[in-house]
């Protein structure tokens, strides 16, 4: 797990962050998982691993995948509204792929929205290409954009690292300036 710059902190989601959380999942999707969902997950799911991360003790942001096999499937993230434009976003996928990375991933996959473009670009960035669709995949029968990034092997993780120390510089600047 990364260890980003102050204010910032990221760790294993417990049960006890699900207010701020759903909190989150409200504002952030049109059909909001349950906290049954998330109750599930960190409870009993052992496939799932999901981080929150925190400035201070509020939860501005959090993500998760599950490990299936040799593949992470990334199954969410989300930042509060407040903090988006920041790069919490991108340091949630960093995070996750590094996870991934601890858990021998071959491979990483998720779905997003046709319509949530900033997403998309983000995924791009670190490599993700469409590699199909999923009709009809949201509850509000909207369909989802399957992307994967395909070979996480060492030149994947070192283009990673690079990643990380971009994202920290910027986020230490944008830190300072405040």
């Amino acid at each position: 797990m990364l260890v980003p710059p102050e204010p910032y902190n990221l760790r294993s989601m417990q049960l006890s962050d699900l207010e701020g959380v759903l909190a989150i999942e409200q504002t952030a999707f049109p059909s909001p998982t349950k906290s049954g969902v998330f109750r599930y997950e960190l409870s009993q799911n052992e496939l799932a691993h999901y981080q929150v991360l925190c400035a201070g003790d509020t939860v501005v942001g959090y993500a998760g995948f599950w490990m299936l096999a040799d593949e992470c499937h990334i199954s969410t993230i989300a930042s509060h509204p407040d903090w988006r434009r920041r790069g919490l976003g991108e340091l949630l996928l960093l995070n996750l792929l590094f996870l991934a990375n601890e858990q021998a991933a071959q491979l990483a996959t998720l779905e997003v929205r046709p319509s949530n473009l900033a997403a998309q670009e983000l995924y791009r960035k670190y490599r993700f290409e469409q590699v199909g669709e999923r009709r009809r995949y949201y509850k509000n029968g909207e369909d989802a954009l399957i992307m994967t990034v395909g070979t996480l092997d060492g030149r994947y993780y070192q283009f990673l690292r690079q990643q990380q120390t971009i994202l920290f510089t910027r986020l230490q600047n944008e830190d300072s300036a405040s």
